[in-house]
């Protein structure tokens, strides 16, 4: 059954409790990480996933709270014996400063290195980042500092469509990507440039007509009131994303 743990749900700032922002979608057929923060190995083996299980990660941006644990993944999983490619998507700004980290590290001297390969989205409403027998994929331009993405994932089983926004102000491209959608992930890091304040999180799920509203990438020490504060602009399920929660997409 295809089904979403969360890795890490906090925001730029983690904690004991909370890492940086990540999940990974579960298969019948492998994984697909979205974002790579922390120590990835070690909290897949934790969420029920082996690293050979992994097939796609997506990268949403740039910024190193969602991208600092890729280096690490990839040097693990080559010494973990890893012989299978591993594609890895995301948009142009994005995909050509993971491949140069890379390059600094020199990775292309580490001796029987695994295929990596890094597919460029267009900066583009709906664009398809992967469709396979389980799933289909498409990613939309979020507002943020930098070039970001958020990542609309359709379950073929079972029709279940999960939205998750990464970093991003409410934006038209994000409301789009969300609509009508069964579970809207959405970032609540506080109404500033570039993010989003869980009372905007409620606005956007419901004019996207989300049914269900999951809060993410928030402040630790606003926490308490976050689905207060959405519950005000949406009258749907709110809940707050914590560490290692499972969601079934059914």
């Amino acid at each position: 059954m295809a089904k979403v743990t969360i890795l890490g749900s906090g925001y730029a700032i983690p904690d004991e409790n909370h890492e940086n922002t990540h999940l990974v979608l579960h298969g019948e057929n492998g994984a697909i990480l979205i974002d790579c923060a922390g120590t990835p190995i070690p909290r897949l083996r934790k969420a029920g996933v082996h690293f050979e299980k992994l097939t796609d990660v997506i990268l949403t941006h740039f910024h190193p709270d969602h991208t600092y644990g890729f280096p690490i993944l990839l040097m693990g999983m080559w010494l973990l014996g890893r012989r299978t490619p591993l594609r890895v998507h995301g948009l142009d700004h994005c995909m050509s400063r993971a491949e140069d980290q890379m390059r600094f590290y020199d990775w292309d001297e580490w001796p029987n290195f695994f295929p990596v390969a890094f597919h460029c989205l267009p900066d583009q409403e709906d664009v398809l980042v992967l469709d396979d027998a389980e799933f289909r994929i498409t990613a939309s331009p979020g507002k943020h500092f930098v070039p970001t993405i958020g990542v609309r994932i359709e379950v073929k089983a079972t029709g279940y469509v999960m939205t998750y926004s990464s970093d991003t102000e409410p934006c038209r491209a994000i409301v789009n990507l969300a609509r009508d959608a069964d579970l809207l992930i959405h970032e609540a890091a506080g109404g500033r440039f570039g993010h989003t304040s869980a009372i905007q999180s409620g606005s956007v799920a419901s004019e996207a007509g989300a049914k269900k509203l999951g809060l993410i990438h928030y402040r630790l020490v606003d926490a308490d009131d976050l689905v207060e504060d959405a519950q005000t602009t949406f009258d749907g399920p709110i809940f707050l994303a914590e560490d290692f929660m499972e969601i079934e997409l059914k």
